[in-house]
């Protein structure tokens, strides 16, 4: 596996400078070569001025957040980092890398959760080149290998993790966000460290069941959502007869038997978890007709 190699360039103003000199004075000895007619003086000064000149095809730029990968004869010599107007030996072929965070949306996909039911899922994939040598040596296109293992790590995580969790403190993919992005980025790191990729976040950007399930799934979960909320009900309503009966029995107001009790406490449930208001009805008579 090739390694990223830091390399240090020299400075292109400077080298700008010593080139422009060479070439104003590989001129000026042609020049003298020529009128005194001196054949070995005139091929030297020829000569220098060729090397210069190729010596010009070594000046480069380095953008910011961009490296330079310089390769001798297709061996890998180095990478450049620094920023600006750089030199290097112009028989180095020097290939651009982007070391900028960039993004990507995944498409759309189809897969099936867990429980085996069909959703539509999607991620947005934040990226960025942190080993300029193994992007571009261990893998032919970068890019389309963030993309398509990102797909494949989507797909992988999706079909371990249920659309909504039964259980209050299980994993879903739509009531765990922060876990479910968590779990995704760690997969799809694994998959791109070969590439000299790391990953800055992962996020699921689309969730729906497929369409063929989306009305059933949604009166499932209408139904779940009317259950939770009658649980709920219920629960505050005992409590507030369990605290009635026991304020009426500490303050003796009023003294009630086994089968009073019952009538009293199935009057105040039919009342407080009723949907509607109850309409009283007034006993005229007795505790007991």
């Amino acid at each position: 596996m090739i390694r990223e190699s830091k390399r240090t360039a020299w400075s292109g103003y400077v080298m700008v400078l010593v080139l422009a000199i060479a070439q104003i004075l590989g001129g000026w000895f042609i020049f003298r070569a020529a009128l005194a007619e001196s054949l070995p003086g005139l091929v030297a000064a020829v000569l220098l001025t060729v090397v210069v000149l190729i010596a010009w095809a070594g000046l480069f730029m380095v953008h910011p957040n961009e490296a330079k990968v310089l390769q001798l004869f297709g061996k890998y010599v180095g990478t450049v980092h620094d920023s600006g107007l750089k030199w290097a030996n112009p028989f180095f072929q020097k290939t651009a890398v982007s070391t900028r965070v960039r993004n990507f949306e995944s498409s759309k996909l189809k897969v099936n959760d867990s429980n085996g039911s069909p959703i539509e899922i999607a991620a947005v994939v934040v990226w960025k080149v942190f080993d300029t040598a193994e992007a571009l040596f261990e893998v032919d296109d970068y890019d389309e290998y963030v993309q398509i293992q990102s797909e494949s790590a989507l797909r992988n995580l999706s079909t371990n993790y249920p659309y909504e969790s039964d259980d209050e403190n299980g994993i879903g993919l739509r009531s765990s966000p922060q876990e479910i992005a968590q779990a995704l980025r760690d997969e799809i790191q694994d998959r791109l460290e070969r590439a000299g990729i790391t990953v800055v976040e992962a996020r699921i950007s689309h969730l729906a069941y497929a369409p063929e399930i989306a009305n059933a799934m949604l009166r499932r979960q209408q139904a779940s959502a009317i259950i939770a909320a009658r649980k709920q009900i219920v629960g505050g309503a005992v409590g507030m007869v369990e605290m009635a009966l026991e304020q009426l029995q500490k303050d003796n107001i009023v003294e009630l038997d086994e089968e009073r009790k019952a009538a009293m406490v199935s009057n105040l449930l039919v009342v407080l978890c009723g949907e509607e208001g109850a309409q009283p009805v007034l006993n005229a008579g007795t505790l007991y007709t």
